[in-house]
């Protein structure tokens, strides 16, 4: 087999067969369920940046439904917020927050996160506890990178790196971690029921 060919998808493989009306409500549901993890939102106060479980839902995004529909989901959530929906952290929304705020970085690196957390699930990295874990790794880099060269703009690059990167890496080793245990366990139960 080849190992770059793409394999199924979580989603696809529980909703099979997936046709475009399944596709637009998974890419609706996971933009829902992002704008409710914007909600957890713990403000510290030595950083203008909310921590969040936004980036949790993010990438479970990517890995569950695949690189296309997952960036799908994160260009909907992103259009529902700038729309004034109050879907960003703590029930903020409007084109001025996604734009202009100091979570503008990550927020914006999202769609390309989930793309490539699900192209690295679409070559099987979902399957296995390590694998999952360096997807999962790469997207939350993604996000963090997008993050702190925002904020470096205003702060400079080693107080954006103080302000939004350190404060958010313990949690999420954790959201990587938890993402990374249900994914391989996901498949193993479709696996004994299939």
């Amino acid at each position: 087999m080849n190992q770059n060919a793409k394999v199924e998808t979580f989603a696809g493989a529980l909703l099979a067969p997936m046709d475009w009306a399944r596709g637009v409500a998974l890419v609706v549901a996971f933009s829902l369920l992002t704008a409710l993890a914007a909600q957890v939102a713990v403000p510290l106060p030595f950083t203008p940046v909310p921590v969040t479980m936004q980036t949790f839902a993010v990438l479970l995004t990517g890995a569950l439904l695949g690189s296309r529909l997952g960036a799908l989901a994160m260009l909907l959530y992103l259009i529902e917020g700038a729309s004034g929906l109050p879907f960003f952290a703590s029930g903020t929304g409007g084109v001025h927050y996604l734009l202009f705020s100091p979570s503008s970085g990550y927020l914006l690196s999202f769609p390309a996160a989930a793309f490539l957390v699900g192209a690295l699930a679409e070559r099987g990295w979902d399957r296995r506890f390590l694998t999952a874990a360096a997807a999962m790794l790469i997207g939350s880099i993604i996000i963090l990178l997008g993050g702190w060269a925002w904020l470096s703009r205003f702060f400079g690059l080693a107080q954006a790196f103080m302000l939004g990167v350190a404060p958010f890496l313990v949690g999420d080793i954790i959201k990587i971690v938890l993402a990374a245990a249900v994914l391989p366990s996901g498949w193993a139960i479709l696996r004994r029921k299939g």
